[in-house]
């Protein structure tokens, strides 16, 4: 069975194992997803999602975020972690969007990666949640998984996004990321596959796929 033809069938089962697959962050719009993101790195989504509503009720939009103090925002995003680079950042990316942007969030990676603290996993990610755009967000559980199932074979971010985008079909990919997040936490996991309770063993090399 081709590369090609393996993700194809990995698309259609996860499709079917997660039919509503989608960012377990919590936001109302584009800067609420931007701020959750930035966030969750080394982070939990459940943590992030604690924190986020007293974090919006002050700080609602791009404009109030860019006057707030940063002592301030760092108070609201202490249990975050890393909350002091985190607070400067969301600082610092809400005073680009209202000076660079009009208040707006951008819809390409290419701007999105101008903002402070953003990289191509969450511009990726506001592309396709928000803007319906074809993207690959490479998070921990999708390059493992991609790696073992043999679709790329490097840990590198920017890497496995390319080998990727030419592998999957742009109408499904973002879809697929989320549902790889939920297939890494239940099955395919970072301390062990559960191989016994795959649905893709026969597109595993794992599994004896020629």
């Amino acid at each position: 069975m081709r590369k090609k033809e393996r993700v194809l069938k990995a698309v259609e089962r996860l499709q079917k194992l997660y039919p509503d697959a989608i960012c377990s962050l919590e936001y109302s719009d584009a800067f609420q997803l931007l701020v959750a993101t930035r966030l969750s790195a080394q982070c939990t989504d459940k943590r992030v999602n604690m924190v986020t509503p007293d974090l919006f009720r002050e700080f609602p939009t791009a404009e109030k975020m860019a006057n707030a103090d940063v002592s301030r925002v760092e108070e609201l995003i202490k249990t975050c972690g890393l909350y002091k680079t985190k607070a400067k950042d969301l600082v610092n990316l809400s005073r680009s969007l209202m000076e660079n942007f009009g208040g707006k969030v951008p819809d390409t990676i290419e701007e999105l990666i101008t903002l402070s603290g953003v990289g191509r996993k969450t511009a990726n990610l506001l592309c396709g949640d928000i803007y319906k755009k074809p993207a690959v967000v490479t998070d921990t559980h999708f390059i493992r998984i991609c790696n073992r199932l043999g679709f790329v074979d490097t840990t590198n971010p920017l890497k496995v996004e390319t080998e990727m985008r030419k592998l999957l079909p742009p109408d499904k990919s973002n879809d697929f990321c989320h549902r790889t997040v939920l297939f890494g936490r239940d099955v395919c996991t970072a301390r062990k596959a559960l191989c016994d309770n795959c649905i893709l063993n026969d597109v595993c090399p794992k599994k004896g796929v020629k």
